[in-house]
């Protein structure tokens, strides 16, 4: 009997999707345990003042079904927080074992070590996903999240100062090009699983995480990304050779805007506000809601001033630091006017250059 070809192809067609309709959809979890298309954390420092009740876990909360910041009801060391429910699913990858399922962990500050080196960028992330989707978490955090075998905690050094991040879903289409990026970006990379099926289009990520990537660093890169549901962002990212504060020298004069940047404003530690180019780079001093000042935040975001017809936000792993422009990092930029006007109405006071 000769066989029908229409009814090979489709069985052919069958078997090979049988695993990726069988995956479980992996997405950015929001504070109340949905799949959101992105969400923004801003954990809160914690007050000196010995009467202050509050714990250095509190956090500001917005996600892609929301307009402003509301302050979460949960605190950031619970599993019931939206970076705990998302690690969950970092959690059931690790101990499932399942072949369709990568993840890889990032962090200058590895958990649980003192070895700090500065041959790495200085990048924070977390990246899970399989053959439908996955997210990526861009933080701030050191030292977090711990080992996937130690299941989800928030590191008591990460209570002093303020902490920031962003989580976006993305297809697996988006994956080639978030590889690429992280190749630039130089990341150390200490837990990691990528089985064999992602090897034909993700070239750089198994590699970095064995640790034996030969191929040629580019100095900088600006990649075009889009969310599952269809949020466009920009990607920058440098190596250690691109030696120059990529605030000033780049972000500004890519995106024509004048930007309000927040890094940590460590005494010494500091770059000026920077008018010498057409686009200017202020440094944000005091913040509102609640009130504190730079030195107790180690959030790194920026966005366009008011006047600038590009209304930008930037969330990334990059200090305005001399020694910083000799590391690896990026920023991930988007034009969500909600996004923007949360930031914007945080800011109470910057630095003029000068």
């Amino acid at each position: 009997m000769t066989a029908n070809p229409l009814r090979t192809s489709l069985a052919l067609l069958f078997f090979a999707l049988s695993g990726v309709l069988g995956t479980e959809t992996i997405s950015c979890k929001g504070d109340e345990g949905g799949a959101v298309d992105w969400f923004i954390f801003y954990k809160l420092p914690k007050k000196l003042d010995v009467n202050s009740t509050e714990s250095g876990l509190e956090y500001l909360y917005l996600d892609s079904t929301m307009r402003s910041w509301r302050k979460s009801h949960h605190l950031i060391n619970s599993s019931d927080s939206a970076l705990g429910r998302t690690l969950g699913q970092l959690y059931e990858a690790y101990t499932s074992k399942r072949n369709d399922t990568g993840y890889l962990i990032y962090n200058d500050g590895v958990p649980k070590s003192k070895n700090y080196s500065r041959k790495y960028g200085h990048t924070k992330g977390l990246l899970v996903w399989n053959r439908i989707q996955g997210f990526w978490l861009i933080h701030s955090v050191p030292g977090f999240p711990p080992i996937p075998e130690d299941g989800y905690g928030y590191p008591s050094s990460g209570r002093r100062n303020g902490q920031s991040g962003i989580c976006i879903t993305f297809q697996y289409s988006q994956y080639e090009v978030i590889d690429s990026q992280l190749l630039v970006s130089q990341p150390r990379i200490y837990s990691c699983s990528i089985p064999n099926t992602f090897h034909w289009e993700l070239i750089h990520m198994p590699q970095l995480c064995q640790k034996s990537s030969a191929s040629k660093i580019p100095g900088r890169h600006l990649a075009i990304l889009q969310s599952a549901q269809g949020l466009n962002f920009l990607h920058f990212a440098k190596s250690s050779s691109y030696t120059d504060d990529i605030f000033a020298a780049w972000m500004a004069q890519q995106l024509k805007a004048h930007l309000l940047a927040e890094t940590w404003q460590w005494k010494t530690h500091e770059l000026p506000s920077n008018c010498s180019l057409s686009y200017h780079v202020y440094n944000i001093k005091h913040l509102k809601t609640p009130y504190f000042n730079s030195y107790s935040d180690h959030s790194k975001w920026c966005l366009s001033t008011l006047g600038s017809i590009n209304r930008w936000t930037c969330i990334g792993d990059l200090n305005r630091d001399p020694h910083q422009v000799f590391r690896g990092g990026g920023f991930i930029c988007t034009k969500n006017r909600y996004i923007y006007q949360s930031f914007y109405r945080l800011i109470d006071s910057y630095e003029p250059c000068g």
